[in-house]
């Protein structure tokens, strides 16, 4: 896999609003934020897809959860929030460096608008 943004970011190559970085994941700033609070939790070893998992990246993904819980509660995300991961094009997924989107800060609706799209 190529580098991309979040392996520069990662490595700090780049600037980004950082929040959390630990040997597992890192988590800043999104650039381009859908709510209020928009972070994203990327996976510091650089996976393309959740299709790509292996069972050997189980400690990164359950990091992920528990860095997403830490930011919601510095974040006052009491009343909810939404965690996010896209897999591949048809669900839109950007940057093929597997992230999740920590997303709050006003009511987000539903997941979905419709299965006929």
């Amino acid at each position: 896999m190529s580098d991309t943004i979040f392996t520069k970011i990662v490595r700090r190559e780049i600037p980004a609003d950082i929040l959390y970085q630990d040997d597992l994941v890192t988590a800043f700033r999104d650039i381009n934020p859908r709510a209020p609070t928009h972070i994203l939790i990327v996976t510091n070893k650089p996976i393309p897809t959740a299709a790509d998992v292996e069972s050997e990246d189980e400690a990164a993904l359950g990091r992920m959860f528990t860095v997403a819980r830490k930011l919601s509660e510095q974040h006052s995300l009491e009343r909810g929030y939404r965690l996010m991961v896209n897999c591949k094009e048809h669900a839109h997924q950007e940057v093929y460096h597997l992230h999740m989107h920590l997303f709050g800060g006003r009511p987000l609706g539903p997941m979905l608008v419709s299965v006929d799209d």
